[in-house]
This record gives structure tokens, sequence and C-alpha cells, in this order.
């Protein structure tokens, strides 16, 4: 198997942990990932946000780190890319706006490729109506716009992820070991350890 060219679609108030530990780990493995972001350019940052779950009824959210581009959006053409991996936070809500950015997702969609959602990540899915009979994973909040969108919310624990086809969702953060590793099957990726 050869390296992977992977595309992350992000935006400011991305959730830290699910833009940053992704990135790295999809790295070290040997992947390329392109993060870009709508009127950014390459070098340009985003601001995160770290979303914890501290017993309230919902996550909490504390400012997190700058994650630093390394593509220009403009300069993304999506057939050169093998995957897309959508982190979450708040950026899925108003990406979902932007019709550059569902018509990205509906490439990968349409083609089959390995796609990636975490947490509110699948605000974009359902946006770019691609989860139809889909079973999809997602933060909690999030389940009545995969139902909406004609796909199954899969209620799974918070450290578990769900693979359906191509597609690899999780409900937030503390699922990284479980979604990460499911999807760098569906990328055809092998470790070993000797």
């Amino acid at each position: 198997m050869g390296a992977k060219k992977i595309l992350m679609i992000v935006g400011d108030f991305v959730e830290d942990y699910e833009v940053m530990a992704p990135f790295q780990c999809l790295l070290a493995v040997g992947h390329h990932v392109d993060a870009v972001c709508p009127d950014k350019t390459a070098d340009d940052s985003v601001a995160t946000a770290i979303h914890d779950f501290e017993g309230d009824q919902t996550y909490t959210e504390k400012p997190g780190h700058r994650f630093a581009l390394n593509t220009t959006f403009t300069d993304v053409k999506v057939e050169d890319y093998d995957a897309l991996v959508i982190p979450g936070g708040r950026a899925p809500e108003y990406l979902r706006l932007n019709a550059e950015v569902i018509a990205m997702v509906q490439h990968f969609a349409n083609a089959n490729k390995p796609i990636a959602a975490i947490c509110h990540g699948a605000q974009l899915l359902a946006a770019a109506d691609v989860i139809k009979n889909k079973n999809i994973s997602a933060y909690p909040a999030c389940a009545p716009e995969v139902k909406l969108a004609g796909g199954t919310f899969a209620d799974i624990d918070v450290t578990a992820a769900k693979t359906d086809g191509n597609f690899v969702t999780a409900p937030a953060w503390p699922a990284h070991p479980a979604w990460i590793a499911q999807f760098l099957t569906v990328l055809g990726t092998e470790i070993t350890h000797n």
C-alpha cells in the first residue's frame, strides 16, 4: 500500500483534539494530509476550541490552540485526493453553508472514497445529502440531522466508532483510537510490529 493523499476540511473553532491528533497521526503513518479552510491560504491558521465532558448536560468549551493550515483552499482539486477527514467542533455548523465545501464532500461520497467524520462533522455529511441509508455516528446532539438526512444514527459509546462502507464516524475525540484504526483499515494502511 502506498501513502494516501487525504484532504482535511477545517474552519475556525474546529475541535482542537479532533483536528490536531488525526492530522499528526495520519502523517506519522506516512500519509499526506492537506488541511484547508475556505477563504484561507496555506500558512494561515484557524482558531480551535477544546470540548470537554465534565458532567454537564453538554460539553464545555474552552479556547484551544491555533492550527496551521498547510494548503490553500482554492488550490484543492478533489480528484487528486484519496480520502476526506471532517473534524468536529463548531466549524461544520457554518462550513455546511459553503457550496464549494458541499461539492467537495459530495465528490468523495459519489466516488466511494473513504470519509471520516467525527462529532459534529456529521452536520456536513447531512447537509451534503450523502448519508441516506448509512449507519452514522456523531455527537448525540447531531442525531436529528443524521435521521433527517436519511441515515440511521449509530448511538454508540463515546469511545467507539462505526464503519459503514466508505464512511467511518465517531461521537467525539475520546473515540480517536477506534475511528483512526477503522479509518486506517478502510484506507488499506497496514501497520506491523516487529
